[in-house]
């Protein structure tokens, strides 16, 4: 089934707060390159001596991947939101700019994790700042859920789909409780957000979306 981008009868403040916020979670997702084109190779002379040059950027690659993948899955969320959402009013786009704040910090936490990991706040700052980030994203459909902004959505289904951003949520809590132990690895954690979802009973679409045949629907998007 393909869904719509966003809510049919979005007001102007809906369509400009989901435009806004795509291209900060863009630009964030490409500044987190600057990590790696910070690393030094060094001089390496022949093949082999790249290679291990290559092998040393092992951790702050991984952290780049783990902190695109995450941010990739947070700008999910806010598009399944915007699906929704009709209307934004003033606490709607200040819980949106404030979880805002802590997406375009990932770049400089991400940077942090890779240069000072073997310190305690190096490697609990990124972490940190994701479950901020995440949780902010909660709390952003909670407000939507009880200021009416999602009118097309019933409170079953409504509640349904904030607890598939719960289960975010509370894995983003257990990955900063490990990150003093673990670090970036404790990331991993993030591939349970499904099983962690359905053990809440969520999901990421309204049961009516579930149970509708899927040849022909087109969902509201040409």
């Amino acid at each position: 089934m393909i869904r719509r981008r966003s809510h049919p009868d979005a007001s102007v403040s809906a369509r400009r707060t989901e435009a806004f916020t795509d291209g900060v979670f863009a630009i964030a997702a490409t500044l987190l390159v600057l990590g790696l084109t910070d690393q030094s190779l060094g001089s390496p002379t022949s093949n082999s001596e790249l290679a291990g040059a290559l092998r040393d950027l092992s951790h702050p690659l991984f952290s780049f991947v783990i902190s695109f993948l995450i941010l990739c899955l947070m700008w999910v969320t806010h598009v399944r939101q915007f699906e929704y959402i009709a209307r934004v009013d003033g606490l709607g786009m200040w819980i949106n700019s404030f979880r805002l704040l802590f997406v375009v910090l990932v770049p400089f936490t991400s940077s942090l994790n890779t240069t000072f990991s073997e310190l305690l706040l190096g490697r609990v700052l990124l972490p940190v700042n994701f479950f901020l980030a995440i949780l902010l994203g909660w709390v952003q459909w909670v407000w939507a859920v009880r200021s009416g902004a999602i009118p097309d959505l019933t409170r079953s289904d409504a509640r349904r789909m904030g607890r598939a951003g719960l289960s975010a949520v509370l894995i983003s809590a257990v990955v900063l409780a490990l990150s003093p132990l673990l670090g970036s690895i404790a990331f991993l954690l993030f591939a349970f957000d499904g099983l962690v979802t359905r053990m809440l009973r969520g999901g990421n679409d309204p049961a009516e979306a579930l149970s509708a045949p899927a040849a022909g629907d087109v969902g509201g998007r040409g």
